[in-house]
């Protein structure tokens, strides 16, 4: 069950594609059905079921910096949650597409390592790269789910 390069570029695509649907449900029904969607893509694309998911969001900071539980992965993507109080849904920001540029990868039979940078462009053009590493195990039927998620944006001299 290696993984491969199709797999690794299926991965970031559907990651992309749930990004965009989030957006979507929530500029057309709200967040009830953009909390919906981001569920159903935290439970589609990453490893809870493993255990702690190593998330390292790209607008967090202080003690809230890293987030190892879905609940701190759902806040991040839609906001809205009291107990992070900072997140202001970086999944609701009307983005409409999403492409990446591989730098490297790494690949073990069924642990993958990918980084390289990700351009979010939302719905007025306006484009955001940031600085991506995921990490990926493959599940017994054959799915990748992410158990690393490091995102930064990148560093400016």
């Amino acid at each position: 069950m290696t993984i491969n390069e199709n797999e690794l570029v299926a991965a970031r695509i559907a990651w992309g594609e749930s990004i965009i649907a989030i957006s979507k449900a929530y500029e057309k029904s709200g967040i009830d059905d953009a909390t919906i969607v981001a569920n159903e893509m935290l439970d589609q694309l990453y490893g809870f079921e493993f255990g702690p998911v190593l998330f390292k969001p790209t607008l967090s900071g202080g003690s809230q910096t890293f987030r190892s539980n879905k609940e701190g992965a759902l806040s991040y993507f839609i906001g809205n949650n009291p107990k992070y109080p900072l997140d202001s849904g970086f999944g609701i920001k009307s983005w409409r597409e999403v492409k990446s540029e591989t730098s490297s990868t790494f690949v073990e039979e069924s642990i993958a390592m990918w980084m390289g940078w990700v351009t979010l462009i939302d719905k007025k053009g306006d484009q955001v790269k940031v600085d991506k590493s995921w990490g990926y195990k493959k599940t017994k039927n054959g799915a990748l789910k992410i158990v690393l998620h490091h995102s930064s944006l990148p560093y400016k001299a």
